[in-house]
């Protein structure tokens, strides 16, 4: 697990201000499992913070995917959530129970996609859907 420490170095190295808010929701964000969305942020965190809106964490989020420090997944049209594992690795989402698994990628995704030679990759997600093992012995 990555320290409070190092997660504002993490922002700072990234140009970012490490406000009490943008170092919270960092720490959230990336000590989740769950791919939180912003609403689950927002509710984790106000209590903690009094003065936190929804509109901030919205805004926090959108400037760490665009600093690069976390994704934001947009699996399927009904939400948007956040992985705080930026590494290659592909996504699960049940249409049963609504989880998101995480799993890793044997091959680049460079490897998986003909026709890719002379192109440069700069950002690729590879989303699956279907039921989990869990869903499935329901």
């Amino acid at each position: 697990m990555v320290s409070r420490a190092e997660l504002k170095e993490e922002l700072i190295r990234a140009g970012i201000r490490p406000s009490v808010q943008r170092l919270a929701i960092f720490e959230y964000v990336r000590q989740s499992c769950q791919h939180p969305t912003a609403e689950v942020v927002y509710e984790a965190l106000r209590d903690e913070l009094g003065s936190l809106s929804l509109t901030t964490v919205y805004n926090t989020l959108k400037l760490f995917v665009d600093a690069g420090l976390i994704m934001m997944l947009t699996i399927d049209d009904t939400f948007r959530c956040f992985d705080g594992n930026c590494c290659s690795h592909a996504h699960f989402l049940c249409n049963s129970c609504g989880k998101i698994y995480d799993f890793e990628l044997k091959r680049n995704y460079v490897d998986i996609v003909e026709g890719l030679d002379g192109f440069e990759v700069t950002d690729a997600q590879l989303y699956l859907k279907g039921v989990c093992p869990k869903c499935s012995k329901k």
